[in-house]
């Protein structure tokens, strides 16, 4: 995959981030710098180690096994992994969950922490996509911290100044660009 590739499927996973962080920032009486760089700095790592983890677990698979067949394989799970995550989010935007409306004083790093946990687990079947598609380590990495740091601020102001509408767009939109990278995929290294 080459940078456009990884760009467009990176911002697509970290718009699942933005709408998350989105609901965060609509129920805060205020938004305290310290908490925006705190909550920045903890999904930013645990979405890079999620990220290196699954790239890592898929060169092993691949390392082991270099036979033609498991290349195109592999290329065919990254591409299930892009459509179906895709898929998830465009599915997450017509449900349209409610937000129980409710003000908090501060953010509560547990809340971000049980978000990290449950975003990184798609950051990790992206990375094992990225993994069989042979995706630059620090290319990955660099772009994936990158856009974590800017999801969450553009995140956290635009729910606190417009509420928590905005979701769904994201969610559309993340979900359009994981399947166009699936579809991507599937074009041109199949």
């Amino acid at each position: 995959m080459n940078w456009i590739e990884t760009l467009v499927v990176t911002v697509g996973l970290s718009l699942d981030i933005f709408a998350a962080v989105e609901c965060q920032g609509a129920l805060v009486a205020s938004v305290r710098k310290r908490h925006l760089v705190l909550i920045c700095a903890v999904l930013s790592v645990w979405q890079m180690a999620a990220l290196y983890l699954g790239s890592f677990l898929a060169g092993l698979l691949c390392r082991y096994d270099l036979k033609d067949t498991r290349l195109v394989t592999g290329r065919i799970i990254a591409s299930a992994i892009f459509i179906c995550l895709g898929l998830r989010m465009i599915f997450k935007a017509w449900k349209n969950d409610s937000v129980v409306e409710r003000r908090i004083e501060k953010f509560s790093i547990e809340v971000f922490l049980k978000m990290a946990a449950i975003t990184s687990i798609y950051t990790l079947l992206t990375g094992i996509a990225f993994g069989f598609l042979k995706v630059d380590v620090f290319l990955m990495l660099a772009m994936i911290v990158l856009f974590t740091v800017l999801v969450v601020i553009l995140g956290v102001y635009t729910g606190y100044r417009f509420g928590f509408e905005q979701k769904t767009k994201a969610y559309l939109a993340g979900g359009g660009l994981l399947v166009i990278g699936g579809i991507d995929v599937i074009v041109r290294y199949m």
